[in-house]
């Protein structure tokens, strides 16, 4: 079947680009043009690659504005650039993970999804698929992208969680290159390799295991207020627009494989944040114009916030923050006694440390806290002269500066060479 705004792959014309793979339908690799090989020219004047990229990058989050009503500006062009980054798959080293999570239902996060499913890359729709089923259509030659959703519900209770703990591994697993899954196979049992690496979009309410999120460019959805209006979405209707969109980014894309391969940008954010954005970055860059600046300010905005929520949620981080701030509010002493740092504690009426008892958190609840650090009380001997159990404040020096480190200072957002800022000149 070939896509609006598509013309026919033939000999007669090389230029020309093969559809993309539609769900339910084969792929005919042999039409499939070499990735690290240009698209001859054509002799109509055609946009140069940085125009014409930059141009369908517009349209295709013009397109996103029109149905989904997106929580912030920077969600709108992390989407658009995920999606677009789904068609250069080969070229990353990381996969990310799209994860689109809202507190209720309504909220928009399975049309977001509608609009993804139509316009990324060789879409597979794992809903209620096995393990083996998945990463057995996964092709290291052309990565799937992967899209579930009601993804909360295999998560969602902890007899769910152990029956889909390989389901979430292989979403881990895939994450990075070079992470396959071994399986015994064929009459004579013989160990095989299947590989994970695939970008996947997961949509679910709630929350999503720590591990994934970790993984992912976070979309967190909301319900639309009066006055916040989208168009209807009708598949009939309105794909071939989106299947449009999505024939003019592999164009683009496809003949810029070896050079995406060889970037490294410089990035706002470090470790696991910059392993899952760069893919964004690397295709903003590669568009030019506005968008590399759109890039990194998503990318520094949004990982912000991500820091703030497992701040705020991860059980672990809470705990290490209330002990500095603990620390603090007795002008950093060198050790504190258990008994007044729970005090500190159980005090914070929003902490979850009430759950533990009547009492609140216990010493003993403490040391269990803290065993996974290496961290432990002992008795120690306080400026008065007593003896208790207690705390030195370098024993958390290290732990803080790794898990929970104090903020930095506002930076301006990290330009490539020779891109200037929106409204400054060149």
């Amino acid at each position: 079947m070939e896509h609006a705004g598509a013309e026919p792959y033939s000999d007669s014309n090389p230029a020309s680009w093969p559809p993309v793979a539609v769900p339910g339908q084969p792929v005919d690799r042999a039409a499939l043009p070499s990735p690290d090989v240009p698209a001859s020219p054509v002799e109509a004047p055609t946009p140069s690659p940085a125009s014409e990229g930059a141009q369908v990058l517009a349209d295709l989050r013009a397109q996103i504005k029109r149905y989904v009503v997106m929580p912030s500006e920077e969600a709108r062009t992390a989407v658009t650039l995920w999606i677009a980054a789904t068609h250069l798959q080969r070229a990353w080293q990381h996969a990310p993970r799209l994860a689109i999570v809202a507190p209720e239902k309504r909220c928009g996060k399975s049309r977001l999804l509608d609009i993804v499913t139509e316009t990324v890359r060789n879409p597979l729709i794992t809903v209620n698929a096995s393990p083996a089923a998945i990463f057995r259509s996964i092709d290291d030659e052309d990565p799937p992208t992967l899209l579930v959703d009601e993804a909360d519900t295999l998560f969602s209770t902890v007899r769910a969680a152990e029956k889909n703990e390989e389901v979430r591994g292989l979403i881990n697993a895939g994450h990075q290159r070079n992470r396959p899954t071994l399986r015994v196979t064929g009459p004579e049992h013989k160990p095989t390799a299947f590989p994970t690496f695939a970008m996947a979009a997961l949509a679910g309410i709630g929350g999503l295991p720590d591990t994934v999120m970790d993984r992912s460019v976070v979309i967190r959805m909301r319900r639309r207020v009066t006055g916040e209006k989208v168009a209807a979405f009708r598949t009939t209707r309105d794909t071939p627009a989106l299947h449009a969109i999505r024939d003019r980014l592999s164009a683009w894309l496809q003949p810029l494989y070896a050079q995406a391969l060889e970037m490294e940008p410089p990035m706002p954010v470090e470790d696991r944040a910059a392993d899952t954005w760069e893919p964004l970055v690397v295709i903003a860059d590669l568009a030019g114009g506005e968008w590399p600046a759109l890039a990194r300010t998503a990318c520094r905005v949004m990982t912000g916030y991500e820091a703030g929520q497992d701040e705020e949620g991860g059980l672990p981080t809470r705990l290490l923050t209330g002990i500095r701030r603990a620390f603090a509010a007795e002008n950093d002493p060198a050790v504190l006694g258990t008994r007044r740092l729970l005090e500190h504690l159980n005090a914070d009426k929003e902490a979850p440390w009430a759950e533990y008892g009547a009492g609140g958190l216990t010493p003993r609840g403490l040391q269990l806290l803290l065993k996974p650090y290496g961290i432990s009380s002992s008795n120690r001997r306080f400026p008065d002269g007593t003896q208790a159990k207690g705390f030195a404040r370098n024993q958390f020096l290290d732990t803080w500066a790794r898990y929970c480190p104090e903020p930095k200072p506002a930076v301006e957002p990290v330009q490539p060479p020779g891109e200037p800022l929106p409204g400054t000149a060149a």
